[in-house]
């Protein structure tokens, strides 16, 4: 590449900053993507506004923001499928960009092979211009010169390894090898993801975006993914919703926030101790400022028409205008408070299942079942048998009739649920203020609104229909419901569908503070890590595995129960995509 006519090129056009991306280049600080001055406009909204950060490479960049905040939009921006409304976009020349492919059905007509092997688009354009020379009946020199050309290019891009690499790819994702010269069309959802993950991860790529990629995918494949990506050594940045996938792979997070993008060193978990810890640092300085202040004001109101005291009064009166307070900018991120508080405290008998047994459309989702709950548990249900967790939750609340066995609560034990479907419950015409003083012991609106406040439903919106909420909204309202019941046993069936992050760190601590007895489903590794000391799981055929351990403790005891787990973030990407559009 002539670098003298692209330095010309960009100083013709005032570019100052691809000039000096590319004399750093030649430098050998080897910088592979950066944003300048970044500004996207959605109408009149500004998602982005003079963004200016560098990717660089060795390493990955988990990308944060609340719901809406753009970070589905900001990778589109950097992998060029979107246009800035202003700034550039600079990849430092010669580096090849791959991106994870959303669209399940675009290669359905393509061998699984070749699928990855387009993850490298010349390398894939070599191949079948070869085959496609090779395949001529009437075989020219010129022919023969064009493939000895390709196949110098092909070599040097190491061709001859290329089916062998896609193939280890394929494996280590959990593609079983009688797959890999399969059509994608004849591949499930699951399989479909991972090859699409095995195409953006071939031929090591120097920079590589992610959107998602742990979505669809069972736990023996992201802990594969995390081992690849923790020794990759180029620039990755990624977006996920799985706050334990992003504490094994990041080394950065960038943070979206009011239209800017901050770097920060270390995973999720240090970014997030660190960032509530700054907060309150800088609230208690600015605390003892003010206290400064004061005792300034003070003696310059006590002492400034004394005239022996007039000098130090004049002193003091500067040493006031010098202090500022420093701004604390807030993040535009909400915290809802969730704090489930019961009415009274919880017996020695909680719960007692016995030979529980259901068939749903033929299917026996529960066979057999029986469990005997202590006061201190709190279960998580995992596996990949949704049906039946759903069930069960659904027989424990009386909503369903078991076809066999019973169950009994403690007399001491009172009952919330969160279901996975909550339609009904939404389907009127009532307010969000006037829907939870349906539910409310207390017949008073200002008590009402004080549960809808931690929650983050202020001032007007308490007056919103709750048949026009948002996913989110109306799972923060679902847990409203279940905080104002008093309640000493909580069944919670994948509450973190449609939340961010924010809100599942709310409800993930809530939860671990509870001091009643907790079941729940919910897909989300850290939460359940953290928060259960009891696992269950429902096998496909409907009997029980019942531990109490930790969840990856029963995770590492059984190689199964980690191909039986997906992880699932469809809900939340939805909200997420909708907010930003």
């Amino acid at each position: 590449m002539d670098w003298y006519v692209l330095i010309h090129t960009y100083l013709k056009k005032d570019n100052y900053n691809n000039v000096i991306t590319i004399l750093i280049y030649l430098q050998g600080d080897f910088q592979m993507i950066s944003a300048n001055n970044v500004t996207y406009r959605v109408g009149k909204k500004a998602l982005f506004e003079d963004v200016n950060i560098k990717f660089t490479e060795g390493n990955c960049y988990g990308l944060i923001g609340a719901n809406g905040a753009g970070k589905s939009t900001f990778l589109k921006i950097l992998s060029g499928s979107l246009e800035t409304t202003k700034g550039d976009i600079v990849i430092t020349p010669g580096q090849r960009l791959s991106v994870l492919e959303q669209d399940h059905f675009k290669y359905d007509e393509y061998p699984v092979m070749d699928v990855v092997i387009m993850g490298n688009a010349r390398l894939y354009e070599i191949m079948k211009e070869k085959d496609a020379i090779y395949a001529k009946e009437d075989f020219t020199d010129e022919d023969g010169i064009r493939a000895s050309e390709l196949e110098g290019e092909f070599a040097e891009m190491d061709g001859w390894e290329a089916e062998s690499n896609a193939a280890q790819l394929l494996n280590g994702l959990g593609i079983a090898t009688e797959l890999h010269y399969s059509t994608m069309k004849d591949l499930n959802g699951s399989e479909k993801v991972k090859v699409l993950l095995a195409k953006a991860l071939f031929g090591n790529p120097d920079i590589l975006l992610l959107d998602e990629p742990t979505n669809h995918l069972d736990l023996d494949a992201i802990a594969w993914l995390e081992e690849f990506l923790i020794n990759f050594e180029n620039t990755v940045i990624v977006v996920s919703h799985d706050r334990y996938f992003l504490n094994k792979v990041c080394t950065q997070i960038a943070d979206i926030d009011y239209g800017k993008i901050q770097l920060y060193a270390g995973n999720y978990d240090f970014w997030y101790e660190s960032s509530q810890l700054l907060v309150k640092q800088m609230k208690e300085a600015n605390k003892k400022k003010e206290e400064k202040i004061k005792e300034l004001q003070e003696f310059i109101s006590r002492f400034s028409a004394n005239a022996s005291k007039s000098k130090q009064a004049t002193s003091r009166k500067r040493a006031l205008e010098k202090i500022e307070l420093d701004e604390i900018k807030p993040s535009s991120r909400k915290y809802p408070y969730i704090d489930f508080r019961p009415d009274r405290e919880i017996g020695n008998e909680v719960l007692t299942v016995e030979h529980l047994t259901k068939t749903v459309n033929g299917v026996k989702v529960l066979d057999d079942i029986s469990f005997i709950l202590n006061r201190e548990d709190k279960v998580a249900f995992v596996g990949g048998n949704e049906l039946a967790k759903t069930t069960l939750f659904q027989i424990l609340m009386g909503e369903m009739e078991p076809d066999a066995g019973t169950y009994k609560w403690g007399v001491t034990t009172s009952q919330a649920y969160f279901p996975k479907d909550p339609t009904s419950e939404f389907d009127n015409d009532y307010t969000i203020a006037d829907w939870l003083m349906g539910y409310s012991p207390v017949d008073d609106i200002t008590y009402v609104r004080g549960f809808l406040g931690r929650m983050l439903f202020a001032g007007e919106d308490g007056v919103k229909k709750v048949k026009v909420l948002s996913g989110g909204e109306k799972v923060r309202c679902l847990l409203s419901k279940m905080m104002i019941s008093g309640a000493n046993c909580l069944i919670l069936d994948e509450p973190t569908n449609h939340l961010d992050m924010e809100s599942i760190t709310a409800l993930n601590n809530g939860l671990i503070k509870f001091p009643g007895v907790a079941l729940f489903a919910c897909h989300d590794h850290q939460f359940v890590e953290t928060t259960a000391n009891r696992i269950m799981e429902i096998l496909p055929n409907g009997t029980l595995i019942d531990k109490i351990t930790t969840y990856d403790e029963y995770l590492a005891s059984d190689e199964m129960a980690r191909k039986r787990t997906v992880y699932n973030a469809d809900a939340e990407i939805a909200d997420d995509e909708a907010q930003e559009s």
